[in-house]
């Protein structure tokens, strides 16, 4: 069963100095659930590495580790899934690949590709952005945010678990999971905090005050 609460998305270039390695212990220390792989500025064989030292973590804490996009590196490293986008492997080829058991999720933005992913067998969706945010070129202003509406709506319209991500810090999960996301997906409210593992703590009591 798997934690949705606070999913953390890794990101060294955006963890104030520190190692994702070191990001990663101490969120898992706060009570995170989900742990992605993203690390989009490093090579293949870079992030296979990093994700040796990320899965051995996660998996002594039995906390499910997924990775971003690419779905050989989740077979090299064992991982328990892959996120998926829009430019990724479909759905049902990367189901294929990685087996019945395995964790898939696919970002979407809005409800009818909500719809689709529920429909290609995504086990859960990220859901974004939330709100405006600084870590993707794309998504770094108002106007690409979908906000709690959308949220809501896409809720009401699948069954699967979702995840509110994009913006998300511990003043605003309260109201993505009043909308209702069954938890948050973070990167910088973990990753930049003086205080990683309280903040993933923080995350933690937001989201149980939405619940």
């Amino acid at each position: 069963m798997v934690d949705w609460d606070v999913y953390l998305v890794t990101q060294a270039s955006l963890s104030a100095g520190r190692t994702t390695d070191d990001i990663v212990a101490a969120a898992i220390d706060g009570g995170v659930g989900v742990v992605q792989l993203r690390e989009k500025d490093r090579s293949a064989r870079e992030r296979y590495e990093l994700g040796q030292r990320v899965r051995a973590l996660t998996r002594e804490a039995g906390v499910a580790f997924v990775v971003n996009d690419r779905v050989d590196l989740a077979q090299a490293l064992d991982a328990d899934g892959v996120h998926l986008g829009d430019d990724d492997l479909p759905v049902p080829v990367a189901r294929d690949l990685l087996g019945e058991d395995a964790l898939i999720g696919r970002s979407v933005s809005t409800v009818d590709a909500a719809r689709a992913a529920e429909a290609a067998g995504a086990d859960y969706l990220g859901v974004g952005a939330v709100f405006a945010t600084g870590s993707k070129d794309d998504i770094d202003d108002e106007e690409h945010a979908v906000g709690t509406d959308r949220v809501a709506a896409i809720a009401e319209a699948v069954d699967v678990p979702l995840v509110g991500i994009g913006g998300i810090t511990a003043d605003n999960a309260t109201d993505v999971v009043e909308a209702g996301a069954d938890g948050v997906a973070v990167i910088t409210a973990i990753t930049r905090a003086d205080d990683p593992a309280a903040a993933t703590e923080a995350l933690h009591s937001a989201v149980e005050q939405g619940r």
